[in-house]
């Protein structure tokens, strides 16, 4: 199992409300609890269902797509160390002890697709 993130909401998130919400965003949801997104033809795993919404992320792709699926919900990513993902200006940062760091572009990011961060 790798790093966790979770999505939280100021009112729980209901699964009814998670399958009616992602297709909008472009999400789709496989099986019961996985929720996928595309990318060049294929269908990536983005988060799961466990009665919460997480997710693994194994590169800056899966990660922009957790944020942008948890601004769908109106909800906020946060980290196992109780770091914050957010989108400014178009910019993934992460806050963690109040400081800010960037990620990198939102649109570039996703552009460029799901290739795994290397060990």
């Amino acid at each position: 199992m790798g790093y966790e993130l979770r999505v939280v909401r100021e009112s729980p998130l209901a699964f009814a409300e998670l399958a009616k919400a992602i297709a909008p965003a472009g999400f789709e949801l496989r099986g019961s609890d996985e929720i996928v997104a595309g990318h060049a033809g294929g269908r990536h795993a983005v988060a799961r269902w466990e009665g919460h919404l997480v997710g693994e992320p194994g590169s800056d792709w899966q990660l922009a797509q957790l944020l942008r699926l948890s601004t769908a919900l109106g909800a906020r990513l946060v980290g196992e160390d109780g770091e914050v993902y957010a989108l400014r200006d178009g910019v993934i940062e992460v806050t963690t002890a109040g400081t800010v760091m960037e990620i990198g572009k939102l649109h570039e990011i996703i552009d460029a697709g799901p290739a795994a961060w290397s060990p």
